[in-house]
């Protein structure tokens, strides 16, 4: 497989971290994950967005770049890297969250610290049903989602959609993650690998075992 630098991303609880990690076991590449407990602000954010979404946004936006400025590193990139998650995708929880002040003084901190960040060479887009979203975040159980809002979900759902409809910085590989089980299943881990091999530019479909071909 040509692609060296691997974005996963979806809404919470799609599985990026899950596939993150298959990937990243199949591949023998480094795993990048993204640290989202170290957020002082998440568990009043999720109780009280409105107050707690700028604090919270900010201290994400420089966790993650902090974190892909390691990235850069020439010895990192040595060997093949799975993250799961993609530094773009910060700007779809800004626009749903903050208030039009607060965007501005985001966009204006964002504007200088994307100049720095290095581009996938593939992203994976992970779609799920509500449904499935709840039934994960409430099976891992952290205690700071615990009150996680359908309607929230909704919402972020539709962001996400909206933004993956414009994204061009990368080829992209959408996974309906309703119809496939790449932990239950090695042959659907080996066909999504192959697959995921042959994307080199634009938007592609993942087809599941005995669906055809990817685009």
């Amino acid at each position: 497989m040509a692609h060296r630098y691997i974005a996963v991303e979806g809404v919470i609880g799609a599985g990026k971290t899950t596939l993150c990690r298959a990937l990243a076991t199949r591949l023998r590449a480094q795993l990048n994950l993204e640290v989202v407990e170290e957020n002082p602000f998440l568990k009043k954010f999720y109780d009280d967005i409105r107050t707690y979404a700028f604090q919270t946004q900010i201290f994400f936006l420089l966790s993650r770049f902090r974190q892909q400025q390691a990235l850069k590193q020439p010895s990192l990139f040595e060997e093949r890297m799975v993250s799961d998650y993609l530094f773009a995708k910060d700007r779809i929880f800004a626009s749903i969250n903050l208030t039009d002040d607060e965007m501005l003084l985001y966009e204006r901190l964002m504007e200088v610290v994307e100049r720095e960040i290095v581009r996938p060479d593939v992203t994976i887009y992970l779609q799920a049903g509500t449904d499935l979203l709840m039934k994960r975040i409430r099976k891992r159980g952290r205690p700071f989602e615990q009150n996680m809002d359908r309607e929230y979900l909704e919402v972020l759902q539709e962001a996400y959609n909206y933004f993956f409809a414009h994204y061009d910085d990368s080829p992209l590989l959408i996974v309906n993650a309703n119809e496939v089980d790449f932990l239950g299943n090695e042959n659907e881990l080996t066909e999504f690998i192959r697959q995921l091999g042959d994307v080199r530019h634009g938007v592609n479909h993942y087809r599941p075992l005995g669906k055809g071909d990817s685009r």
